[in-house]
């Protein structure tokens, strides 16, 4: 990204506005036209694990789901980028079971879990986290069902020459609408292939996610959508957490009218349904310039969405602690706060 970022978010201290966050949101609808925006729109930029649901639809679109007998609560965990509590540990565990596999075929790595409580019985009990805990572990499974229904390699399932890689590269193109030669490559934290494209295409890939009935896309990918955000928004709890986690409370929150996937690195990925007033519905593609995640990502998702009238008063009132936040000193007095500041602008006819 480049100076065209435009301001986001403030930081107060007292009368003054101490830092600020700089970014890019894109808003598109289903059919590619740019409606809204704000910054360069047209930065490249990574996905990140906001790319997950289409790195979860070749698996679905193939029969792998069906194959291997795997439940909405089990495809929504391979979407995830799961807080590491028991209800996720549990699903991916059962996913790889039905696989014939365990978990030493994960090639994730370990962290600790987001979940707080869940990383405080393992440090209270002296053990580490294992592959099973990392955020991805529903994806990587995913990915190692899809590789034992295609009679693939399991071990070297995240080379991006492998075919596992080489469906979800596709998939991704297709529903971003680009040629798979324009999309970059890289190695995300998880070890599994990014993908690099321009916000604005990223953007017309959740447009398209969650109104695949009007695009032309294959029927089977268009079907494997609607399953995935069906999942996705059933089971909102299996994408984040029970506790704390935006996708999880903004999918409840607007009761199935928007899915919602965060990634690293100041990402947030949205889909609107469409509505009498918007019939093409939306993609929402958001990127925080520094990389912030809570303090500058989380009221920009909001205040987007405000902005957009995208939620109604109850729903804002549900993520209202993620709309804004108090800064606090070490003795817990407040001396500023963290807040929107930006307003997207119509794109040009």
């Amino acid at each position: 990204m480049d100076a065209r970022t435009t301001p986001l978010v403030e930081v107060t201290r007292g009368s003054l506005v101490e830092s600020r966050h700089r970014g890019a949101i894109a808003v598109v609808d289903a059919a590619g036209e740019l409606v809204a925006g704000l910054g360069d729109v047209e930065a490249a930029v990574y996905y990140r694990s906001a790319a997950k649901p289409f790195q979860t639809i070749p698996l679905v679109a193939a029969g792998v789901a069906d194959h291997f007998g795997l439940t909405p609560r089990e495809v929504a965990v391979t979407v995830g980028s799961h807080s590491g509590e028991p209800i996720h540990l549990e699903a991916v565990a059962r996913i790889l079971d039905k696989i014939g596999l365990d978990a030493s075929a994960l090639r994730c790595g370990a962290h600790m879990p987001f979940d707080e409580a869940s990383a405080s019985e393992l440090r209270d009990a002296g053990r580490p986290p294992t592959p099973l805990h990392n955020n991805c572990s529903g994806k990587h499974a995913g990915m190692l069902a899809l590789a034992r229904f295609l009679g693939a390699p399991v071990e070297t399932y995240l080379d991006p020459s492998h075919p596992v890689q080489q469906h979800i590269l596709v998939a991704v193109a297709r529903f971003a609408d680009v040629p798979v030669d324009e999309i970059t490559v890289a190695v995300d934290g998880c070890s599994a292939p990014v993908f690099g494209l321009r916000l604005r295409a990223m953007a017309r890939s959740f447009a398209q996610l969650v109104v695949p009935e009007q695009t032309d896309l294959d029927p089977r990918l268009r079907a494997a959508a609607e399953r995935v955000v069906s999942c996705m928004t059933l089971h909102p709890e299996m994408v984040g957490g029970t506790r704390g986690r935006l996708d999880t409370d903004l999918m409840q929150a607007a009761r199935g009218g928007i899915v919602s996937k965060v990634g690293a690195e100041g990402v947030q990925l949205l889909g609107a349904r469409p509505t009498p007033g918007r019939p093409r519905g939306l993609g929402l593609a958001i990127k925080i310039e520094d990389g912030d995640i809570r303090r500058a990502r989380d009221p920009v998702v909001v205040e987007a969405l405000r902005q957009l009238g995208l939620l109604d008063d109850e729903q804002l009132a549900a993520l209202a602690p993620y709309a804004r936040s108090v800064v606090f000193n070490h003795r817990r007095l407040e001396v500023g706060e963290v807040r929107p500041n930006f307003r997207i602008e119509p794109a040009d006819r």
